[in-house]
């Protein structure tokens, strides 16, 4: 058998996400500062000639059926591409909570698309990955080359990677899936005030803590729709915030994950081991985020 080929799909974490308006056909205008954590899915390809997935890992039920999986339409996008792609049988592990803001099937998507151009000798700058991208979903461009960005439009105008400190954070999720639709239906039903301010104008590199300085000053505007939908989440937020050495906890994306940032990873750990006792029922995951791209390969 050919020997298979394997990346990770890490986590995407919204460090930042502002609502900017709505677009005649209905999608959002957002700018959000995005980075990518240690932890993830995992998928492997093993050539061959027809294309196939299965699904395992503690996740996987909740991923729903393989045949509507976000890596076998990534798949299916390059073959629509590229003539005469070769494909394979897809294994995914799946790891991160599902519908949790964290991106999770837009980075296996991304990583299906990774692991088919390395088994088609294409270029990682070739157009056809990112028209693949996409058509996929609006995540996908963001997930396909891991860095940490800024995102605009609805996803598909990306920034040069950004330069940021390693940071030792937590993510939890209290075993909560939320419907990105709903959470945008719910913002779209409450009176808000438009921001002009982009936090892309206040970082030219520098230390964690003027990063967190930084971010302290740009929320995430659907943190407080999700949580008008799901109360949960604040419980979520709150029970971080008490957390000894937290420097900043928000929601990530439309929820319901949740992050908290710390000054070291012995600080993460220790945070990730009480809150367990508290919550034992919760996804609880010490990670660093801000990896660089090489990470997001093995």
């Amino acid at each position: 058998m050919p020997a298979a080929r394997v990346e990770r799909a890490p986590a995407k974490v919204n460090l930042t996400l502002q609502v900017l308006g709505r677009r005649p056909d209905g999608y959002h205008e957002i700018e959000s500062l995005v980075v990518f954590a240690a932890v993830g899915d995992a998928l492997a390809l093993t050539p061959g000639n027809t294309l196939g997935l299965s699904v395992r890992g503690p996740t996987a039920r909740a991923a729903g059926a393989d045949t509507d999986n976000l890596v076998l339409k990534a798949a299916r996008a390059l073959a629509e591409r590229v003539e005469g792609l070769r494909v394979g049988r897809f294994v995914l592990s799946k790891r991160l909570p599902v519908a949790a803001g964290v991106g999770g099937g837009s980075s296996d998507a991304a990583a299906a698309l990774r692991l088919l151009a390395r088994h088609n000798q294409i270029a990682n700058d070739d157009p056809r990955l990112l028209e693949a991208a996409r058509a996929i979903g609006a995540d996908v461009p963001v997930c396909l080359d891991p860095q940490p960005r800024l995102m605009r439009g609805i996803g598909e105008i990306l920034s040069l990677p950004w330069r940021l400190p390693p940071l030792p954070a937590l993510l939890i999720n209290p075993r909560m899936s939320v419907p990105t639709k709903d959470v945008f239906a719910k913002l779209a039903a409450a009176p808000r005030k438009r921001r002009t301010s982009s936090v892309g104008e206040g970082w030219a590199g520098g230390t964690r803590d003027e990063l967190v300085a930084l971010l302290a000053r740009h929320g995430n505007d659907l943190e407080a729709p999700a949580i008008a939908l799901h109360p949960t989440i604040a419980q979520a937020l709150a029970a971080l915030r008490a957390l000894p050495g937290c420097r900043l906890a928000r929601m990530s994306g439309s929820g319901a994950t949740c992050f908290a940032l710390f000054d070291t990873q012995h600080a993460t750990a220790s945070a990730a081991r009480a809150l367990r006792q508290a919550q034992p029922g919760w996804w609880i995951r010490p990670t660093v985020l801000g990896i660089p791209a090489k990470h997001a390969r093995r």
